[in-house]
């Protein structure tokens, strides 16, 4: 049997994977688009500006922007002038956001460990590994 190519296995993952999400948090009012990615960094590092969520989650900045801006309306986080370089924003989680952090972490627990379930802990850790070295930067 031929194997398939490897881009389209994560792309076929990555797109189930999606689907999953945007059933699971549609009800919390979290899009699709990588929200709950935005907002799980916003909650570990508060006061995190626009520009380095782009970076650090490697999203153009235009759906940086689109992101931020849902997850503003819908009350999950707050944006503060930077005192610093007024130009700039500062990114909050809101106490709806801190309380619903335990339910998006349930949730993504459960999509990665279904993503797994066929995997032995050794396996699943190679997997880790070996994706990680893929996905690596070339300067890294």
């Amino acid at each position: 049997m031929r194997k398939k190519p490897i881009g389209k296995l994560i792309s076929h993952l990555q797109r189930r994977n999606q689907k999953i999400l945007s059933q699971k948090l549609g009800p919390y009012g979290i899009g699709s688009g990588g929200q709950h990615s935005f907002l799980k960094l916003i909650l570990q590092r508060p006061g995190i500006t626009q520009e380095q969520l782009t970076n650090e989650l490697k999203f153009d900045k235009a759906t940086t922007a689109r992101s931020v801006r849902q997850l503003e309306e819908s009350g999950y986080i707050e944006r503060k002038t930077d005192p610093n370089d007024r130009r700039s924003h500062l990114l909050s989680p809101t106490a709806k956001a801190l309380e619903f952090a335990p339910v998006l972490q349930g949730i993504l627990d459960e999509l990665n460990a279904g993503l797994v379930r066929n995997l032995s802990d050794e396996e699943e850790d190679l997997l880790i590994d070996l994706l990680q070295r893929i996905s690596a930067e070339p300067d890294e």
